[in-house]
């Protein structure tokens, strides 16, 4: 990936972050998270990791945000009263963002790390690519097969629950 293009997504993602914190209305602020993780999902391709951009934006960019607007709009939060602009918070919220961030630059600039390049990944017969969907694909389904299962049942009984929960009287 270009450096370009980088910076670009980097700053998309980043900006669009802040908007998710900074908007007032809660319908915008989940579109623009939805837009944070679609850079979120282009950073991932310039890593070459198709495989985790994928997931990025079907689960994430798909259905979380689809269960995120339900609950928006569930909750009615649009009869909400608007709030003041609390001046010290803002205030206090940015101080802690820049300490944290001159805390980051100064450990990313002491770790010798930080600056060399990823090594080369290696499978056992030699070969340099490694194919994501067949690793995580054998992981699911054989190390980890019964958690996966438990975690598909509790989505169902939530996505039930949900359902009932919301479910209007009629008069």
């Amino acid at each position: 990936m270009s450096p370009i293009l980088f910076y670009f997504f980097a700053a998309l993602t980043l900006i669009f972050g802040v908007a998710v914190v900074a908007n007032r209305n809660p319908v915008a602020s989940a579109l623009c998270l939805v837009v944070s993780f679609l850079g979120l999902a282009s950073l991932f391709v310039g890593l070459d990791a198709y495989f985790i951009a994928v997931v990025q934006v079907l689960v994430y960019a798909g259905a979380v945000m689809v269960l995120f607007l339900f609950i928006i709009m569930l909750l009615d939060l649009k009869a909400e009263e608007r709030r003041k602009i609390n001046l010290p918070a803002y205030a206090g919220g940015i101080l802690v963002a820049v300490a944290f961030v001159a805390q980051l630059w100064l450990v990313l600039q002491r770790f010798s790390a930080a600056h060399a390049p990823f090594p080369t990944l290696w499978l056992k017969d030699g070969q340099t690519s490694v194919d994501d969907v067949r690793n995580v694909g054998t992981t699911l389904f054989s190390v980890d097969n019964l958690p996966f299962q438990v975690v598909g049942v509790l989505i169902l009984v939530a996505t039930i629950g949900v359902v009932v929960l919301s479910k209007r009287e009629l008069k």
